[in-house]
């Protein structure tokens, strides 16, 4: 074989060898990104299931607030059906909202507030809540890393062509946004 056939097969080994270790790499990036994902719905699950229990406490001591409780089982249910960490983000952040006005109303009632089964519930909603926020992190964490990837050369000329659609972030939308940009007032 001359010397241009043995340049030409290790231009093309070359080639191959990088498009199958581009390939691999966003294969294991997808995979983590649903990994995350399933990390996010393991957390949301529980969440879900406690709603209903948090909202039959407040029920016994606040009966007559009976708007306020079917908005919050009305916005459990529809997280609940929701699929796709874009319908997902929007749901559980509407959740978010009917969770903060039912925390809300519990605070014009004492009794309710001083229940050992609410405080229970709120304490461990509390705790899910701050295990929801870590894996929302880990898995934007990772859907960067997987965009980034797939984005980059070489992947950029393969990514589509193979499959590998652009993932989306699990985002705050605008109400929640704001909330986090003001910090919350402490008096006493």
């Amino acid at each position: 074989m001359s010397t241009t056939a043995w340049v030409l097969l290790g231009i093309v080994a070359a080639v191959v060898l990088l498009a199958i270790g581009t390939y691999n790499g966003l294969v294991g990036l997808r995979q983590r990104v649903r990994q995350a994902f399933a990390d996010v719905d393991v957390q949301l699950k529980q969440r879900h299931d406690l709603v209903p229990n948090l909202v039959e406490t407040v029920k016994g001591y606040a009966s007559h607030e009976r708007e306020t409780l079917e908005n919050v089982i009305k916005a459990r249910n529809a997280a609940v059906a929701a699929s796709g960490p874009a319908a997902q983000a929007q749901a559980e952040n509407m959740l978010s909202g009917m969770l903060r006005q039912l925390f809300a109303l519990a605070e014009a009632y004492p009794d309710l507030k001083a229940n050992a089964n609410f405080q229970q519930l709120q304490t461990e909603l509390g705790d899910i809540e701050n295990k929801l926020a870590a894996a929302r992190r880990f898995f934007n964490n990772v859907v960067a890393e997987y965009n980034t990837k797939r984005e980059s050369f070489p992947a950029v000329f393969f990514a589509n062509m193979l499959g590998f659609a652009r993932e989306d972030f699990f985002n705050l939308d605008e109400g929640e946004r704001a909330a986090t940009r003001n910090a919350p007032k402490v008096q006493f």
